[in-house]
C-alpha cells in the first residue's frame, strides 16, 4: 500500500516568512530549475495562501541553486499535465493566472535575479514589481523564438510596456541572453548591483517597504496598476504558446538542443542564446 509520505512531492517553491509583512520564496528544483506542471501546482498554492494573508505586504522571489533563477518549462514532462489544469480565479491557464495575480495583488513583489532568468523566469521578473540583477551572474531571456515558439507567460504583453516596443522585438526575436547591465540599459530589470551587494541591498529595501502602511502600498499599486496590459493579451499568449508546440518546427528545434545537451547542466545551458544561433544555421 502507498503511504502518504511515498506520494509527497518535493517542495520546490520554499515560503519563509520573515516577518508577518515579510516573505521570501525560494525556487528549488536542482540541477537547473526547470519548471513542470507540479511548481505551477505550487505557485498556484503560494499565492492562494498569500491572498488569505492579511499581513503580508512584500514578497522576494530568489532561488536555492547556483547559476539558475528560474529556468525554461520542463520538455521532458508531458504537456497535458500543464493543459489539464483547470484555469485560476482569473479564467487564466495556472500560469499566467498566476503571473496576473502577482501583478493585481496589493503586495509588493521583488526578483532577486541571480544566473539565468529564462524564458518562465524572466516571466515571472516581468509580473513582479520590481526586479535587481546581479551584475556578475544573471541573464535573462526570452528563448522561444529561436526554437520556433511563442513565449506564453506575457511577455509580448509586459515588455513594450516596460522598455519599448522595438527593444521588446530585440529580446524576443533574436533569442538571445540579456545580461544584467544591458538588462538594467534597457529597463528590463530596476537595477544591476555587484553580486557581493545583491542581497544586503533587496534585503534592507524589503525590509524597509514590509514597515510601512500596508493600506498606503496597496493603493499606490492599484493606481500605477492602470497601466498594466489587459489580460485578455496574456491569455492570446498562452494559447500562442500551447499551440506552438505542437508545431513540427518547434519539436525539431527541442529535439536539435536536446542532442547537444539542453536540459542538463552543461555549456548547453549556460550559453543558450550562442546554441539557438547555431542551430539556426
Amino acid at each position: 500500500m502507498t503511504t502518504a509520505s511515498a506520494v509527497t512531492k518535493p517542495a520546490q517553491i520554499r515560503r519563509a516568512r520573515r516577518s508577518p509583512a515579510y516573505w521570501r520564496v525560494t525556487i528549488d528544483n536542482p540541477p537547473i530549475n526547470v519548471m513542470g506542471p507540479e511548481m505551477v501546482r505550487q505557485f498556484q498554492e503560494f499565492i492562494g495562501a498569500l491572498e488569505a494573508d492579511e499581513h503580508v505586504r512584500v514578497v522576494v522571489f530568489d532561488s536555492a541553486v547556483d547559476d539558475y533563477f528560474l529556468n525554461h518549462s520542463d520538455f521532458t514532462a508531458r504537456i497535458e499535465e500543464l493543459t489539464s489544469m483547470p484555469a485560476g480565479p482569473t479564467g487564466l491557464p495556472p500560469w499566467p493566472d498566476f503571473l496576473v495575480r502577482l501583478t493585481r495583488a496589493p503586495v509588493v513583489f521583488i526578483a532577486l535575479i541571480r544566473g539565468r532568468a529564462t524564458g518562465n523566469g524572466s516571466e515571472i521578473a516581468l509580473a513582479c514589481d520590481m526586479s535587481f540583477a546581479s551584475r556578475e551572474k544573471a541573464i535573462l531571456s526570452q528563448w522561444e523564438v529561436g526554437v520556433g515558439m511563442v513565449a506564453g507567460g506575457g511577455p509580448m504583453a509586459r515588455l513594450p510596456r516596460l522598455i519599448g516596443r522595438n527593444r521588446a522585438l530585440e529580446v524576443l526575436l533574436s533569442s538571445e541572453d540579456i545580461g544584467a547591465d544591458q538588462a538594467e540599459a534597457w529597463g528590463y530589470v530596476n537595477r544591476a548591483l555587484p553580486d557581493a551587494d545583491l542581497d544586503a541591498f533587496v534585503e534592507a529595501l524589503a525590509t524597509r517597504i514590509a514597515g510601512f502602511d500596508k493600506w498606503a502600498i496597496a493603493n499606490t499599486k492599484r493606481l500605477l496598476n492602470t497601466s498594466l496590459p489587459p489580460e485578455v493579451e496574456l491569455g492570446a499568449g498562452w494559447d500562442a504558446c500551447i499551440a506552438s508546440l505542437g508545431r513540427p518546427a518547434a519539436q525539431d528545434g527541442i529535439k536539435a538542443l536536446m542532442a547537444r545537451g539542453f536540459h542538463k547542466p552543461g555549456d548547453v545551458e549556460n550559453r543558450l542564446g550562442y546554441y539557438l544561433g547555431q542551430i539556426a544555421l
